[in-house]
């Protein structure tokens, strides 16, 4: 099971803990536009990518400001509304019909009790998504339009043929021209 390698990369569980997680997991689909959470929901539920793209992102002086992508085999939520319960202030959506096995906020934390290694493996994997956000603060501020662009493709290229380029420029903080000038120049 994909999910199942994906989880290895963050910590190795016992059959026995694989067995607990996979009890709670229940598939759940959603529409290419669909929101998964708009602003002001509380994400209660989080998700594991089987297929599809999703975008989370925030509306600003009528922009949209786009802050990640998510696509198989990663998590997909608004961390701080699932990990606090608390109001979104962003949306999740989806930019593809998209599939997903998720599980519940108050599910999650009853095998937390029951599975210190089950504990572990989502601090290693919070660990991850915190160092990814510092990883593209740094990015952002300190590599140039190009670079990032760059960069961008050799993680991600394949988000060209199924993300509008508006959200990708957005999301790199390149101007819609300057991404447009940038993508005729480089090809992958």
């Amino acid at each position: 099971m994909e999910l199942q390698q994906y989880l290895t990369h963050f910590h190795t569980l016992s059959a026995t803990d694989i067995q607990l997680l996979l009890t709670f997991l229940k598939p759940k689909a959603f529409k290419k536009g669909e929101n998964i959470i708009q602003a002001g929901q509380i994400q209660r539920e989080l998700y594991f990518v089987k297929k599809g793209v999703q975008m989370s992102y925030f509306e600003a002086e009528s922009k949209t400001h786009v802050i990640a992508f998510t696509y198989p085999p990663n998590l997909c939520a608004i961390p701080e509304s699932f990990s606090f319960q608390t109001p979104s202030r962003n949306f999740l959506t989806c930019l593809t019909d998209s599939e997903f096995e998720y599980i519940s906020f108050n599910d999650l934390q009853k095998i937390f009790d029951q599975s210190q290694q089950i504990e572990r493996l989502f601090r290693r994997l919070t660990e991850a998504v915190l160092a990814g956000i510092i990883n593209r603060h740094i990015e952002l501020h300190s590599l140039s339009i190009e670079e990032r662009y760059k960069l961008f493709a050799k993680r991600s290229a394949h988000l060209f043929q199924v993300v509008p380029h508006k959200y990708i420029a957005s999301y790199l903080s390149i101007s819609p021209t300057n991404f447009s000038k940038l993508y005729n120049k480089i090809k992958f």
